[in-house]
């Protein structure tokens, strides 16, 4: 049984959570309110991949939740975000246990595994394709970001998503009762049960379980992209022979340019150098170029290029940061934290997205589990704080990587280093 804030034990009719309902299915259960305060009230803060898995895992195992996304609708920012290549047993599963494994299927690519490593002069060290990899388990297929999303955002209710709603406070009510009140900028108002903080780097959520704060990596730079169409123009073949089917990566004196080949024909690019945390780069797109220009004077010819016909609207300034190795905190009742919100770290393990799915999936698993056998707020709590401690104890040794690796691509030894260690881990 489940006892709500008003005291009166319900006895809610779930769906249990080995039985995950299909999108069409959700989508018709969520639009009946009718036994709605039979359940906790859920609330995610945060559309990223950590969120929507979180939300998903919940409502197709019929336990109520709604997400309060900051971006006015799934169109915001279109050009953002590059690809993701997934993993077997972390993010693909996430897909698989809430029925989207066709529809990954379908949208991902796995040409798209193809690798080149390289020096600023262009020409690759080392070569990977999808024909090295044999085993599905060890496939990591590549999908956009926007397109992933697009795949759970169509399996959910629209009313399970509220856009335009950045999160302005939280206000703990009742002592020890674990209950929130959530202010959004909007203007609305609600009060939670069970509060997830999805919500990323920056995250408002975060500061109510741990004090830890992002530690600036001495990593700084833009990225860029390079639109479909020009990409696909005669006099930019050098560029598309450079990128290959999937992903370059080059990297030397304590510079990286890690280009993609996005699924749409877009060219997404990661230009990255030591800088101290004041560095800046320019708003307006001309000085914003000729800034890269002389970062990347020496580099080949149709790297700068990439600089030179990218989007005017589609520069962006990307420091890195991350949380420390190993970050953990005390369970507090009622909230919790997943994604970068949880352990932020930089891209290079590759494990970003793959970490944010596997957290939203294990919390929702236990959360729907708890809720549909009517364990006590108590039993909740504890079953919350082990997962807390899962993810946590998972994401370590991703966390440990991804801090040697920036020494690995912008230390001495690149681009040498960086073929070293891709060479070891394929052992």
């Amino acid at each position: 049984m489940y006892a709500p804030a008003d005291g009166q034990v319900r006895s809610p009719a779930v769906v249990s959570p080995t039985q995950a309902l299909a999108p069409t299915d959700l989508r018709a259960r969520y639009a009946s309110t009718s036994d709605l305060l039979d359940y906790p009230t859920i609330a995610i803060i945060g559309g990223g991949p950590s969120g929507l898995v979180a939300l998903l895992t919940l409502l197709t195992r019929g336990i109520p939740a709604t997400l309060y996304e900051r971006e006015t609708s799934s169109a915001a920012r279109a050009y953002l975000g590059g690809m993701l290549d997934l993993t077997w047993n972390e993010g693909q599963r996430a897909l698989r246990e809430n029925g989207l494994a066709e529809a990954f299927k379908a949208n991902s690519r796995l040409d798209a595994q193809d690798l080149i490593i390289c020096g600023k002069d262009g020409i690759p060290l080392m070569r990977r394709t999808e024909d090295d990899v044999k085993d599905e388990t060890q496939s990591r297929p590549e999908i956009d970001r926007r397109v992933l999303r697009d795949i759970m955002l169509a399996a959910l209710p629209e009313s399970a998503v509220k856009w335009g709603h950045a999160l302005a406070s939280v206000r703990p009510l009742e002592e020890g009762s674990g209950r929130h009140e959530l202010t959004f900028t909007s203007g609305l108002v609600v009060v939670t049960d069970i509060l997830i903080g999805a919500d990323g780097a920056r995250s408002r959520v975060r500061p109510l379980v741990s004090p830890a704060k992002p530690i600036y990596h001495g990593i700084t730079g833009a990225e860029i992209s390079v639109s479909p169409t020009v990409a696909a123009l005669p006099e930019n073949t050098d560029i598309l022979k450079g990128v290959g089917r999937g992903s370059c990566y080059a990297a030397q004196d304590g510079k990286t340019f890690m280009l993609q080949l996005n699924g749409n024909g877009r060219i997404r690019v990661y230009a990255l150098h030591r800088a101290p945390l004041e560095w800046a780069l320019p708003r307006e797109p001309q000085e914003a170029r000729r800034v890269l220009l002389d970062i990347y004077k020496d580099w080949a010819p149709w790297m700068r290029k990439v600089i030179e016909v990218c989007d005017d609207d589609a520069i962006y300034h990307r420091p890195l940061f991350y949380l420390p190795v190993g970050h953990r905190w005390a369970h507090k009742r009622g909230v919790t934290i997943i994604g970068d919100a949880a352990h932020l770290m930089s891209p290079f393990a590759g494990a970003g997205a793959n970490l944010a799915m596997f957290d939203g999936l294990e919390l929702g698993l236990v959360l729907a589990d708890a809720v549909a056998k009517g364990l006590s707020a108590e039993e909740r709590e504890a079953a919350v704080a082990a997962v807390e401690e899962k993810i946590c104890a998972h994401a370590e040794t991703f966390a440990a990587k991804s801090y040697r690796n920036v020494d690995i691509y912008f230390g001495p030894g690149a681009p040498q280093a960086v073929v070293d260690a891709f060479t070891k881990a394929r052992r």
